[in-house]
């Protein structure tokens, strides 16, 4: 059988769009009706006239969707987790609340704000105190419409996206628990992180530099502090996109975010910042009969892997997000 001819014989068949990351394989990616980063995808999932959304990412992604659209029945042909939403949930969220309370900073004086890569639980927790969500490329002017409230910034959960940006607006950051006092930040970030954007390093820049020196060092504000500060371009996965396919043909460009992303931006001068494969494992566990799978459910009658949300969660989920919308 062969599975690429038979999924597209399902979709022409059954109310379903089929949805995917800039981070999936090639052969699902190949095969999505709707392709973008986290939140674009959620967004324009919500806005189809299908019944329902065959999501190819990680869990909060296709969370979003039944936040944004309740109404959406969201399956998910593998349902993989972002480790860094698993970094953190309510109980950990509340646990480092207890911490902050501690140094004599009362949660009516925090603004939390969190990253879109955490769970709908956490999401619905930081709307419960006022706070809101962020993206990647919307994060400046979130804190800086956060700031206004003269509250302290709480970041979850990603440290180097809130130390970025917390640079960038020539801002103090501490990670919570790093020994420094959270009373002398702006911005206290909690200590999450993406391991794949780890793995770049500011050797593997000079290393680039070395070899090309008219080379131009692009990466996502996921990764290390230290790398950020010797990257020319820094930029969401979409920001990045538009930016390295601006380049003339002829510029030599290294950049530094998710290996399948990258290797399908441009055919020449188009280098990876690593020396090893920065593949993210859990966006890379959807295959192709995943996807089949999950399509031939939906003509069976009994959908797999579908995606519940409570109301409560959705309700405060959604403030969240409903104010990041307002300010961006």
């Amino acid at each position: 059988m062969d599975l690429r001819e038979e999924i597209i014989k399902l979709k022409e068949k059954l109310d379903v769009t089929v949805v995917a990351h800039f981070y999936q394989k090639d052969e699902v990616f190949e095969l999505a009706d709707i392709v973008g980063d986290s939140l674009e995808l959620a967004r324009r999932a919500s806005q189809t006239d299908s019944e329902y959304i065959v999501f190819c990412g990680v869990g909060f992604m296709g969370q979003s969707v039944k936040i944004i659209a309740p109404e959406k029945r969201v399956l998910m042909p593998k349902v993989a987790c972002c480790s860094m939403a698993r970094m953190i949930d309510v109980a950990y969220f509340d646990e480092n609340l207890a911490k902050l309370n501690s140094y004599g900073i009362k949660n009516e004086d925090i603004l939390p704000i969190t990253y879109i890569n955490s769970s709908a639980e956490v999401k619905a927790r930081v709307g419960q105190m006022g706070g809101l969500v962020c993206t990647s490329s919307n994060a400046f002017k979130i804190i800086e419409q956060g700031l206004k409230s003269g509250k302290k910034i709480f970041f979850v959960p990603d440290r180097c996206l809130g130390q970025n940006f917390a640079i960038k607006m020539g801002l103090k950051s501490c990670v919570l628990g790093d020994g420094t006092n959270p009373n002398d930040a702006d911005i206290i970030c909690y200590d999450g992180f993406c391991a794949v954007h780890q793995l770049f390093t500011p050797e593997d820049i000079d290393f680039y530099r070395a070899k090309y020196p008219d080379i131009i060092v692009a990466v996502h504000p996921e990764c290390d502090i230290k790398v950020v500060a010797k990257a020319d371009f820094i930029g969401s996965t979409s920001q990045l996109i538009q930016y390295i396919k601006s380049l003339p043909e002829d510029q030599k460009v290294v950049v530094g975010t998710e290996y399948n992303m990258v290797n399908r931006l441009r055919e020449k001068n188009t280098y990876i910042l690593s020396s090893t494969k920065p593949e993210c494992p859990t966006m890379n566990e959807t295959s192709l009969q995943d996807l089949y799978d999950t399509l031939k459910s939906i003509e069976d009658g009994k959908p797999t892997n579908e995606v519940f949300v409570s109301e409560d969660v959705v309700h405060w989920a959604k403030i969240a997000l409903q104010r990041m919308f307002e300010i961006s």
